[in-house]
């Protein structure tokens, strides 16, 4: 072996060892750092995947959590509106009824009052016209027929002292009471001597009081009254109840015959 080709072998033999030395890039270095990285984001990628569906599954679950708590707080408003709307109407009944309990007292007290307004407007009416009416009183006396010759004759005391109300007739003899009420009827007769005097007090042609007078020798006197409830535009009369020759009466100046009445309350 020549020199030059020992040489020349020496050489491409360091130049093996120097490149066996030195680092060797793949040709798949790029697509072997490609998948590396390509694996690591998978691994990411399942990690977030991982995370979401956890993260999926805690708000699945706080979402059947408030579903849940939804409902039951619809069922709660549920019952509270049922409640509500019970309690409203139960209420609103008893409203109701007492509304109509004091329509009911009202409607009575005021029927009550307005009977009562009525009674006591009727009672001041007729207290006003008790102190708008004059009063009512006659005394009348002189009888110029003195004969008791026929029964159920009216006797006509022609003269009057008094006549307020003008319901005593001096022409008749009669007593028409110009309002009703209670009066106060007196009459007052005298008898001849040895003369008979029957006398009647009458009202509406019924006797309601009566008298007899009689003695031998004297003339005399009697009276005769009664306290009677009249009615407005009754009459009131005397007369004598019995009649004959042996009937008559008498006055002078010591005696009268007279005929008196008064309203006493009306």
């Amino acid at each position: 072996m020549t020199f030059a080709a020992f040489l020349v072998i020496f050489g491409m033999y360091s130049s093996q060892v120097l490149e066996a030395k030195e680092p060797v890039c793949s040709k798949f270095a790029y697509e072997e750092q490609l998948l590396e990285k390509m694996i690591r984001t998978e691994i990411k990628v399942e990690t977030m995947g991982n995370e979401i569906k956890k993260t999926e599954e805690n708000v699945i679950s706080t979402l059947v959590e408030i579903k849940r708590a939804v409902s039951d707080f619809t069922d709660m408003f549920a019952d509270m509106k049922g409640n509500i709307t019970d309690e409203t109407l139960k209420r609103s009944d008893e409203m109701k009824r007492r509304e109509e309990s004091f329509k009911k007292l009202f409607e009575e007290t005021r029927t009550n009052l307005t009977s009562d307004m009525e009674a006591k407007k009727e009672e001041l009416t007729q207290l006003r016209g008790k102190l708008e009416r004059p009063p009512i009183a006659f005394h009348a006396h002189h009888v110029a027929d003195l004969l008791l010759d026929i029964t159920d004759e009216i006797i006509i005391f022609t003269k009057s002292l008094i006549n307020e109300g003008i319901g005593y007739d001096t022409s008749t003899g009669i007593f028409t009471a110009p309002v009703g009420g209670l009066f106060q009827f007196s009459v007052h007769t005298c008898a001849y001597y040895a003369k008979f005097a029957y006398i009647g007090l009458v009202l509406g042609g019924q006797v309601i009081a009566a008298d007899s007078n009689y003695d031998k020798d004297y003339y005399t006197c009697s009276t005769v009254g009664a306290i009677i409830r009249v009615k407005s535009g009754e009459k009131v009369w005397v007369k004598s109840t019995s009649s004959s020759s042996n009937r008559r009466l008498f006055q002078d100046s010591y005696r009268m015959n007279t005929f008196s009445g008064v309203l006493v309350n009306n």
